[in-house]
């Protein structure tokens, strides 16, 4: 028991379980404005098995195809995999199971879901090798994090739809800001490696006002939303806490400063997520 244990913190620990919280909560989101509020819990579930399934292949497939970079990186001295506590073979493995297990879960929602799964999955599946081509490969980060309410919309309505599109964008920005920031501390490191960021592109100082640009974007993005779905004042009183977040987080790290760009400050961007979701929630009970 203690082996299969140990195991099974290896590879949670190789997929950043706790990152789940980025997109799983937009992913329900999706799903309770595509339901009108209303979302059935067999369908939930299956979205829910369908998203962490998904972020999980993600995230080993991301650790796998930068190995060789993060062994080298000491601030990622920490992962699994640069402990040799998961081998290139066990990671193919547990790939290959979550994948198995996405098309299972996929397949018990709206026939239209399995159809689309392929341009779904696409942008998790290439992103790992982007930093090495484009600088902008944060907006591709955020393009497939996005893809999990888009993915929570068409699973309850079976349809593509304006505010599923507003949604996805509002989400693909607030990822894809957020990454380019947090990535920006790598700036050195990557230039070294001849791998891209937009810190590389056009420096921390640049990469830090696109990101804030984005990140209003976003909020503004948040806000229409809310407007289009006719949500009631607490959903608005989320975006509201969600900007604060942001604004907050820009407070406290910058371009010449990263001191305070930790763990903590990766996962208290989960609150925008969370705090979204929940007043979305409530705005259906008021």
């Amino acid at each position: 028991m203690s082996w299969w244990m140990e195991r099974l913190r290896a590879h949670m620990n190789n997929t950043a379980f706790h990152h789940t919280v980025f997109s799983l909560p937009f992913a329900l989101m999706g799903a309770l404005l595509a339901a009108d509020g209303h979302p059935s819990l067999s369908d939930l579930a299956w979205i829910v098995l369908a998203i962490t399934a998904a972020r999980s292949a993600a995230l080993a497939l991301d650790n796998l195809a930068d190995l060789k970079y993060d062994v080298q990186q000491p601030r990622l001295a920490y992962r699994a995999m640069v402990q040799g506590r998961v081998t290139k073979k066990e990671a193919l493995v547990f790939i290959g199971v979550c994948l198995l297990v996405l098309v299972f879960a996929v397949l018990q929602l709206n026939p239209v879901c399995i159809r689309l799964l392929p341009f779904a999955a696409l942008p998790f599946l290439v992103y790992p090798f982007l930093k090495r081509v484009t600088g902008w490969v944060h907006l591709f980060l955020g393009i497939a994090v996005g893809m999990a309410p888009a993915g929570g919309w068409v699973a309850i309505s079976g349809q593509i739809e304006l505010p599923m599109i507003v949604l996805f964008l509002a989400v693909a920005l607030w990822i894809a800001a957020f990454d380019a920031m947090y990535g920006a501390q790598d700036e050195a490191f990557d230039r070294s490696r001849g791998l891209h960021s937009l810190a590389v592109s056009f420096g921390a100082h640049g990469a830090f006002r696109i990101a804030r640009a984005m990140h209003v974007l976003s909020i503004l993005l948040f806000a229409l939303l809310g407007g289009m779905m006719h949500l009631t004042w607490p959903y608005f009183i989320g975006v509201a806490v969600a900007a604060a977040t942001l604004v907050y987080q820009h407070r406290i790290a910058g371009p010449t400063d990263f001191s305070r760009v930790t763990q903590v400050y990766f996962m208290r961007n989960g609150i925008v997520s969370i705090a979204i979701f929940i007043f979305a929630w409530m705005s259906y009970l008021v």
